[in-house]
């Protein structure tokens, strides 16, 4: 388990590839696998096992994996992610992006569940206009996007979470930068096998001291704009938690409501995924 967690977005921070490399992710304890798996076409890869969920059980490791998308994968890396056991990808990114960067693994199986990127298309738009929008603007927009994801994406999650009560069959969800989409879907995981809200939030803001975004020296959106849009903040998913409080109550509530997520499948993907009871 990581033992504290990353700034949410310094201004400081390095903001392009060529800059100087990210802090280094928090050590894991000796007697547990790491977390953080350091792969060359890769940046923000890492395993979500080891938390503690219902009842103390720890989530079990070689289980359950995050990541940025997978279109830069080394022969190196494929022969890891084999040596992991890696056998389903789910691939959370929109149409085009997945065509710009397709991939496959020899004994994978990928299953496409479009969430379509907002943030960047909607600064686009702004700049078109001749109209940057400024950092303070471009929160709010990754704030909305968060409060989306409850209900405008919650299919897409809905179906994650089925195909983690298929199997346990190790498994590895993505999106581009592996930070909001995937953010969003492994915060729902995590709380869905009990894992304590502060610890999702850590694992979350992670990503900050991970993910290198590309080199965009070219790019015509303000500095200040590309900190907000590739970096994670603990309001950005905080949004999207405090929506599900105030119209459901809870998480619980609304895994069930929304997500089909019942008492029974509960209990079924902690038997999946978290270690069995001591004793």
């Amino acid at each position: 388990m990581t033992s504290s967690a990353p700034p949410s977005a310094p201004a400081s921070a390095p903001l392009f590839a060529d800059a100087a490399a990210p802090s280094p992710a928090p050590a894991s304890d000796a007697s547990t696998p790491p977390r953080v798996l350091a792969l060359e076409g890769l940046t923000n890869f890492r395993d979500l096992g080891g938390y503690p969920g219902l009842q103390g059980r720890p989530v079990k490791w070689r289980r359950l994996f995050r990541s940025d998308q997978l279109g830069a994968l080394t022969p190196a890396d494929q022969q890891r992610l084999a040596e992991l056991g890696i056998a389903r990808a789910v691939d959370l990114r929109g149409v085009h992006e997945r065509a710009a960067q397709p991939y496959a693994l020899p004994g994978v199986a990928q299953y496409a569940l479009h969430i379509e990127p907002t943030v960047v298309q909607r600064v686009q738009e702004l700049l078109q206009k001749g109209s940057a929008p400024t950092p303070a603007e471009t929160v709010r927009l990754m704030q909305d996007t968060y409060r989306a994801f409850v209900h405008d994406n919650a299919p897409r999650f809905a179906e994650l979470l089925q195909l983690l009560l298929a199997s346990d069959a190790p498994l590895v969800f993505h999106c581009t930068a592996g930070k909001d989409r995937t953010g969003f879907a492994a915060a729902l995981i995590l709380l869905a096998l009990g894992v304590p809200r502060a610890l999702v939030m850590q694992d979350y803001l992670l990503t900050n001291a991970l993910y290198r975004p590309p080199f965009l020296a070219s790019s015509s959106t303000p500095r200040e704009v590309l900190e907000v849009i590739w970096f994670v903040r603990e309001d950005f998913l905080d949004a999207a938690l405090r929506q599900i409080d105030a119209e459901y109550g809870g998480i619980e509530p609304y895994l069930e409501r929304v997500l089909g997520l019942n008492a029974a499948a509960r209990t079924k993907l902690a038997q999946l995924y978290l270690q069995p009871p001591k004793g």
